[in-house]
């Protein structure tokens, strides 16, 4: 076997060896993304029960007769803001399982 076949036959070698380790990579890279979704969702999971329970908690405190005259304080403001956010979120997280089919 002449030289430049032996080089043809270690770059083929090479070249497959390297074509491996890619694919290696590629499902490294993959199971990380799955994962961090994963995580994402626990996330939101969180987000939307603090969100929901704020709301629940802002609801159920007892309004004062004297309080439309009365500006709203930041917190009640950001409370009945996540309320509704979490309103909006379950519903819209509702629409799109039953569009996937869930």
């Amino acid at each position: 076997m002449n030289t430049l076949a032996r080089r043809k036959q270690l770059l083929i070698i090479e070249s497959e060896l390297n074509r491996a380790q890619l694919g290696r990579e590629y499902r490294a890279v993959a199971d990380e993304i799955h994962s961090l979704a994963d995580r994402a969702k626990t996330i939101r999971s969180f987000a939307s029960a603090a969100a929901t329970l704020a709301a629940g908690i802002t609801s159920c405190r007892g309004k004062k007769a004297e309080r439309g005259a009365e500006k709203p304080s930041w917190l009640q403001t950001i409370l009945k803001g996540a309320g509704m956010a979490s309103t909006f979120w379950q519903t819209f997280k509702s629409q799109s399982r039953d569009e996937d089919g869930v």
